[in-house]
């Protein structure tokens, strides 16, 4: 019966005094009913003066009384079954199997009974706390929307993180909401945890989300490498659906009630001390007991949420930044004015470049075919050998002293016409050119013939390579192979003209 129904039987009892076919009569009801509720009025100790301003609840907690110890059938822990039921695989008839297994010996109820108790008792719990989230599936992240002054006149921005499954929630300071302040909390968050799990829940921020769509959202380049890095994924909320993420929404709401309220009177100068102080406040949040279940944030984690957690890289993530790149002709890329080599077979490719403090990556289709240490200096060079053509490698490598080594494995001549040649250029390394072209003759010659014709060129004071050239190709070198004198005498003939003449 209704709440007004049964105030008007005991209105019509104990006020008008009627009896109880006239009651059953006025109400449209039997006489059954009257009767029921006269008695239980009456085992109360219960008139119209008492419960004429009672509510509801009031009234049926007095007429109704409900003892566990009188129910014939075993009341399980709903608070555990409610836990329970976060962790992976675990499902209602497993847990009703376990609940009649360990109450072999008494009065246990039936697996549709236990069902709607268990949704009567969850029915009674926060909106949030009845959406059933997977240990160790989910982390929610945002921003609060309450900040911290400090006294230069700026704000501290408050990033807010909790567990799916348990709530755990760790929260810190930044200076502002930039991609490089979302990914440094993300990276602190994941320490306080411990552990990754497989998805994060972002809101839509445009740091971190580039394209909040509906249906295709696109992540950050640098949002996307962290999570590579890390194993795991990011699942932004649909726009506008704050449902999608309540966890995060209930843990901005908590750490903006136990912590930055009680900072409020709190002066500072800065974002690190803002941090510090909430740092210091949070175990004291994740350890409060919950309500209507057992345990706390923190002992929930600890049971739910840290065994199932992925566990952390060996190293902590460096932001990058990407950049897309075009390979110049001279193999190489250019970045904030300095130049990386890649492999040559590369020239006229676009790379994606994969920008740390520290390092610069070059990605091809996502595979990584080359990798410097980041240069500041402005029109410098990064070159590796391992990128060049053969024939710019071995360029590379000439050096003066080289080529005169190279010479002088031919002969000491020769060493000696190549020193020549490179010290006649103001350069050496326009001499290059002439020395290799010298040295290349002994292919074609032999380096016997080579040495011979370099100590001819000697003797003559012609030290450039096409005298060399010449004198081998006429076979002028010969001559001092077959023993001839040097020294030539000219004929007297009648065309010869004397001293006299030239007086």
């Amino acid at each position: 019966m209704a709440l007004r129904m049964i105030k008007d039987v005991i209105r019509l009892k104990w006020e008008a005094q009627l009896p109880h076919e006239k009651i059953a009569a006025a109400l449209k009801v039997s006489k059954g009913v009257v009767a029921k509720y006269v008695a239980l009025a009456s085992a109360a100790g219960l008139d119209w003066e008492t419960v004429r301003d009672w509510d509801e609840r009031q009234l049926v907690a007095r007429l109704l009384p409900k003892s566990d110890d009188a129910s014939p059938y075993v009341t399980p822990d709903w608070g555990r079954v409610h836990r329970e039921l976060d962790r992976k695989g675990v499902t209602l008839m497993l847990l009703w199997q376990e609940y009649v297994a360990e109450h072999a010996e008494q009065r246990t109820w039936r697996y549709t009974q236990f069902c709607e108790h268990y949704k009567a008792f969850a029915s009674r719990l926060k909106r949030s706390m009845r959406q059933h989230r997977r240990a160790g599936e989910k982390l929610f992240i945002d921003y609060a929307g309450s900040t911290v002054p400090l006294l230069d006149g700026k704000r501290a921005q408050v990033f807010v993180s909790a567990m799916g499954a348990s709530s755990y929630t760790f929260a810190c300071a930044t200076e502002a909401q930039k991609l490089e302040d979302w990914i440094g909390s993300l990276v602190r968050a994941l320490a306080f945890y411990g552990g990754v799990p497989q998805l994060i829940v972002p809101d839509n921020p445009r740091a971190v989300i580039a394209d909040p769509d509906r249906y295709e959202p696109r992540t950050h380049p640098t949002v996307l490498d962290f999570a590579q890095h890390y194993g795991t994924s990011i699942l932004p909320a649909r726009p506008a659906s704050p449902r999608d993420k309540a966890t995060a929404e209930s843990a901005v709401q908590v750490v903006t009630r136990w912590i930055l309220a009680r900072l409020r009177h709190h002066r500072f100068h800065s974002v690190a001390e803002v941090d510090a102080a909430i740092a210091a406040l949070l175990p004291s949040l994740n350890d409060r007991p919950f309500q209507k279940l057992p345990g706390s944030r923190a002992s929930t984690f600890a049971q739910l949420d840290a065994p199932v957690l992925m566990p952390l890289p060996a190293s902590r993530y460096e932001i990058a930044r990407f950049k897309t790149v075009k390979v110049h002709i001279d193999y190489h890329v250019e970045i904030d004015g300095h130049r990386y080599s890649v492999p040559h077979a590369l020239v006229g490719q676009t790379l994606d470049a994969r920008l740390t403090a520290r390092g610069v990556e070059l990605l091809l289709r996502g595979n990584r075919i080359a990798s410097h240490v980041r240069s500041a200096r402005r029109g410098g060079f990064t070159t590796l050998d391992a990128h060049m053509p053969a024939a710019h490698r071995a360029h590379r490598d000439w050096t003066p002293q080289r080529l005169i080594a190279w010479g002088q494995r031919i002969g000491v001549a020769t060493g000696e016409v190549v020193t020549r040649i490179l010290e006649q250029n103001k350069h050496p390394e326009h001499g290059y050119r002439a020395c290799l072209g010298l040295l290349g003759l002994a292919k074609r010659y032999g380096s016997a013939r080579l040495e011979a014709a370099c100590e001819r060129a000697l003797v003559l004071g012609a030290f450039k390579y096409r005298h060399v050239r010449d004198i081998l190709l006429n076979n002028r070198d010969r001559i001092d192979l077959d023993g001839a004198d040097c020294a030539w005498t000219s004929p007297l003939h009648p065309n010869l003209r004397g001293p006299e003449h030239y007086q």
